[in-house]
């Protein structure tokens, strides 16, 4: 049996899961763990351990996160990320007068500390079910809102 933390990329449209499953059939290998659940969409770094470092994975998981994240500004979908169908557009002649100072502004407020209600589609689990996998079936469950925190954002581009 293999003791430590690999590093994986994870691709997009593989779940933390079967990044796991792949490594349990590689390694001939059950004692393994990831340190956080990735939405199928997300694509990067996800900390699995295997044998005696899977008593880490608590304390991994509970660390700050650093994120890199494309948006596009303008529209609500029905999963509330790319992969949804267009729900509502922003009034075009409205989103020509932004500014670039105008979306900083607003990126920015996000920063600090507050109540989050997860999206329905997203990997978080209620009750033993992802939330995403209840929400592709039409059903759609209350959500207790979780403290986040984000310290710091940088706007690249």
């Amino acid at each position: 049996m293999i003791d430590g933390i690999l590093n994986v990329y994870k691709e997009q449209d593989y779940t933390s899961f079967d990044v796991v499953a792949k490594l349990r059939g590689i390694l001939k290998q059950k004692k393994i763990g990831h340190t956080g659940t990735l939405d199928p969409m997300a694509e990067g770094v996800l900390l699995v351990c295997l044998g005696k470092a899977t008593k880490l994975v608590d304390l991994l998981t509970e660390g700050d996160k650093c994120y890199r994240a494309t948006m596009k500004l303008g529209y609500e979908t029905d999963t509330e990320d790319v992969t949804g169908e267009t729900t509502a557009e922003g009034d075009a002649a409205v989103l020509a007068q932004l500014t670039q100072a105008d979306v900083k502004r607003a990126i920015l407020s996000f920063i600090g500390k507050y109540d989050q209600i997860p999206p329905m589609y997203s990997a978080l689990k209620v009750n033993g079910k992802k939330l995403c996998d209840l929400a592709r079936n039409g059903i759609e469950v209350e959500r207790k809102p979780r403290l986040v925190q984000i310290y710091e954002i940088e706007i690249e581009n």
